[in-house]
């Protein structure tokens, strides 16, 4: 969708080209779009309907991607299914693992696209960290991902297919909610998830399906750069954990860092994130925050930012991530000894305020570092780009 407002400061993104062999992939509908689709090829509504729920079974309780393997369905009507369906995963381009067990992989689809995702385990959670777009329609100055141009929206089968790629590669088929590394999911890869709306939300409503994936809201977190107009309609349209890119307390400074904020400035911003559907004190909004050397990092920052947070009495927690520099970067991460003091002064605040470890640096993979490796430009291609951007923004 384009940004809202006068100007959409990047080309209008390209639609996704149909399957070369002319099926469809089942991966990414909902039930009553698997079972039209089941019609649509000459099956009765009775029939229809029962083998979309023996479909729905396969494809997200038992991680299966042939038509073969399901052993409810009729051995006739195998050559049917695969003559117009496909269950699909995304190709994997490169996969990457880092000393610390990060894991990165380089993703294509049919029509030649790349994009990324991440898992990150812990000792009590793995952590996906999944893209909804191929490249990104902002420009955050200390972002590596914010450098590439918006190539096109992911549809809703390829985010569910980076969830179906990471349990394949765990190995956590059937699907349980017991003894699970991939507990969590972060839409926190490539792109503005809310610049994608409604297949960001098509694709959380199957990973949510209790009769599928079955992952919790509670433990799905959507992050957004601030796109105002449409935080209400993810409150109540999808109901997960909010997270919000806020990196800085002044217009002045976020205005260069995050750009957006030209639009849908710092009081507008948290005045939407008080109103967000389900916000409280069990579901803080947590707020992500890059430590950049001279440019955010003061005590007098850390003070306004708990000032911001107490007006408008926000159920709130803030994440201090070390920045993580990228060839080309104009900035640098602040020292341990100012990160920890500006955690000490937002926590005396009452309000929590750890510091996030990096991780998958060496890979690329940490927070800000996301970018397909196959996307190289020129540092003087960059600073174009980037000036594009700005200049429709301003």
């Amino acid at each position: 969708m384009p940004i809202p407002g006068h100007v959409d400061p990047v080309p209008v993104p390209r639609g996704l080209a149909p399957r070369a062999d002319g099926r469809t992939d089942l991966v990414g509908l909902s039930k009553p779009e698997i079972r039209a689709a089941l019609e649509a090829i000459g099956l009765d509504q009775r029939q229809a309907k029962m083998r979309a729920k023996q479909l729905w079974h396969w494809i997200y309780n038992r991680g299966a991607t042939e038509f073969a393997v399901m052993t409810d369905i009729a051995k006739a009507q195998h050559p049917l299914l695969e003559t117009h369906f496909v269950i699909a995963r995304p190709d994997v381009k490169e996969a990457q693992v880092s000393r610390d067990g990060t894991r990165k992989w380089l993703l294509t689809s049919p029509d030649g696209q790349d994009y990324e995702m991440v898992f990150i385990p812990d000792a009590d959670r793995g952590t996906l960290c999944v893209s909804s777009q191929v490249g990104c329609t902002l420009n955050c100055t200390f972002c590596h991902t914010g450098t590439m141009r918006l190539v096109r929206n992911l549809t809703a089968g390829e985010i569910v297919g980076q969830v179906m790629l990471a349990r394949d590669a765990l190995g956590e088929w059937p699907s349980t909610p017991e003894g699970r590394m991939l507990t969590n999911i972060v839409m926190m890869g490539m792109g503005e998830p809310l610049y994608n709306f409604d297949q960001v939300r098509d694709a959380l409503s199957v990973v949510m399906d209790g009769d599928g994936l079955a992952l919790s809201k509670r433990r799905i977190t959507l992050s957004t750069s601030g796109v105002v107009p449409m935080m209400a309609r993810a409150g109540a349209e999808i109901g997960v954990n909010l997270a919000v890119s806020l990196h800085a307390v002044t217009k002045e400074v976020r205005d260069e860092i995050v750009p957006l904020n030209r639009k849908y400035g710092i009081e507008e911003l948290l005045q939407a994130c008080a109103d967000y559907p389900g916000a409280n004190n069990a579901r803080r909004i947590t707020f992500e925050y890059v430590m950049l050397k001279d440019k955010n990092d003061s005590d007098a920052d850390a003070h306004e930012l708990v000032r911001l947070l107490r007006k408008y009495q926000l159920p709130a927690k803030v994440n201090l991530i070390p920045f993580n520099p990228w060839p080309g970067a104009n900035y640098e991460c602040s020292t341990p000894d100012r990160i920890r003091a500006f955690s000490d002064i937002v926590f005396e605040g009452g309000i929590s305020a750890p510091v996030r470890r990096p991780r998958g640096r060496d890979i690329d993979a940490a927070c800000g570092q996301l970018k397909t490796a196959s996307e190289k430009k020129s540092r003087a291609e960059l600073d174009r780009i980037a000036a594009e951007k700005q200049a429709a923004l301003a």
